[in-house]
């Protein structure tokens, strides 16, 4: 008993870390990719484009979204913010689901564990969801109830002093705050983008410029580094539970959940089903799509794959986070919008496939047990192109290269240059980031004062050249 045990769990592990093996190199150039247009694509203030109900502001949203980061958290907090400034319910809803399933990296892994027809669904089934959605909640949306919900909202934001960060739109937190030279008072939700803002306002030149030196890959590795540091505990996830499910859980189970066969009452059931498995799976983002090789495995129809990978936004972690920003009735709302058209969008593209006879053939490929993971192949060949890359950026974060400024401010710990506050103390001068840091450090000297603040090491950025 305990050897069957342990064997269980060693190959659970086993197709779970060959996934994730698998998969790495497209996760790795997805996150990349999406590094580069977060950085170097410019985005004017979403929210003016996105107050109005119509298909070039739906349109905007899931363009917006599809080039944005696939966080299912960070979605709806910067969907929070684009509601609280006026955005439309439908747009922001558009945004939050286009940038959790029409992204580069996701679109990658379903395309190496799934196989393309589940890709061709994913993108046009999304594109079709969304209108779907667009009109559903056309239909049905409660205008009064969002505009009192977005008042409510914005006051109780204000009397908390909550504000957005201007690089993400996450909420800003005061410990990584800035003032600028106009004396506002900006706040950030972490360091990296306190930092991304900086380099922002000191950079010169274009894109291709700015690749041509150490401050462009150093912008690059910093937002990689923000890139993975909200995603990694949701891949792992994902992967990890997707070998346990595999493994331990039985035929029957699969068989009792889902309706066996074909025909619409089939497709209709497991599309249903699919949502409803992931509502309760707590895995979100990309960590959905090594589960769904496991629901895939055990025999669930397409219908139910293609609805459960769409539905990362309405696990009830995430659903939790609605039930705070807009209440109960808002939450529910949201939940009904989006259960109904990820479900009808995978019952829709089962028909559309089958239509067409090209619903892949579960039979005719190998089971995850049957497969072995780890050879020297075309999968080795690109992981190790990849980490090379992944480890390049992270260098270039960890050894500054390129970094804005040549001093640490001794408060918060980012680099500044001589041209912010400063003030000496014990002969030694400190260069700080904001006046906020500059008071912090008058008042407790002894707590920050640091023998060595300026930064050694090669510093220099495209902007001083």
């Amino acid at each position: 008993m305990q050897t069957a045990l342990l064997d269980g769990i060693l190959e659970s592990l086993r197709i779970g870390i060959g996934f994730l093996w698998t998969a790495a190199w497209a996760i790795i150039m997805g996150l990349v990719i999406t590094s580069l247009v977060q950085v170097y694509v410019s985005k004017e203030r979403m929210a003016a484009v996105l107050g109005e109900e119509t298909l070039g502001g739906l349109t905007k949203a899931t363009v917006f979204g599809a080039a944005s980061s696939g966080c299912s958290f960070g979605a709806v907090a910067i969907g929070k913010g684009l509601f609280k400034k006026g955005a439309h319910a439908v747009n922001v809803l558009a945004f939050m689901f286009a940038s959790t399933n029409l992204i580069v990296e996701l679109g990658l892994m379903i395309l190496i564990l799934l196989g393309w027809e589940f890709l061709i669904a994913e993108l046009i089934g999304g594109l079709i969801l969304i209108v779907v959605m667009a009109l559903l909640v056309h239909l049905t949306l409660p205008e009064t109830l969002f505009d009192e919900v977005r008042q409510e909202l914005n006051q109780r934001d204000e009397a908390d002093g909550i504000t957005e960060d201007p690089t993400c739109g996450m909420e800003g937190k005061d410990e990584y705050s800035l003032t600028t030279d106009e004396g506002e008072t900006l706040k950030f939700c972490s360091a990296g983008c306190m930092e991304t803002y900086q380099q922002t306002a000191t950079s010169r030149g274009g894109w291709r410029d700015e690749l041509r030196s150490w401050g462009g890959w150093y912008k690059v590795g910093n937002q990689y580094r923000k890139e993975w540091s909200m995603i990694w505990k949701d891949v792992v996830a994902g992967f990890l539970i997707s070998g346990f499910v595999i493994v331990f859980v039985p035929q029957w189970v699969w068989n009792a959940l889902f309706v066996q066969g074909e025909g619409f009452i089939v497709s209709a059931e497991n599309a249903v089903m699919g949502v409803a498995i992931a509502v309760i799976s707590f895995v979100g983002s990309m960590g959905n799509v090594p589960f769904a090789v496991a629901l895939w495995g055990g025999g669930i129809s397409f219908a139910g794959v293609i609805a459960f990978v769409y539905a990362d936004l309405i696990t009830i972690p995430v659903l939790n986070v609605y039930r705070k920003y807009y209440g109960w009735t808002v939450m529910v709302y949201i939940l009904g919008v989006f259960f109904v058209t990820m479900a009808f969008t995978g019952f829709l593209m089962e028909e559309l496939f089958d239509a067409l006879g090209i619903v892949p053939n579960l039979a005719s490929g190998q089971t995850a047990a049957e497969q072995a993971y780890f050879e020297v192949n075309y999968t080795f060949y690109l992981n190790v192109v990849a980490f090379a890359l992944s480890g390049f950026l992270l260098y270039v974060y960890r050894r500054g290269l390129g970094a804005p400024g040549q001093y640490h401010d001794p408060v918060c710990g980012m680099r500044t240059d001589d041209s912010g506050p400063s003030l000496t103390y014990n002969g030694e001068t400190y260069y700080f980031c904001s006046k906020r840091c500059l008071r912090s450090f008058e008042n407790r000297p002894d707590e920050f004062a640091e023998p060595h603040p300026r930064i050694s090491g090669p510093t220099q950025s495209h902007a001083d050249h």
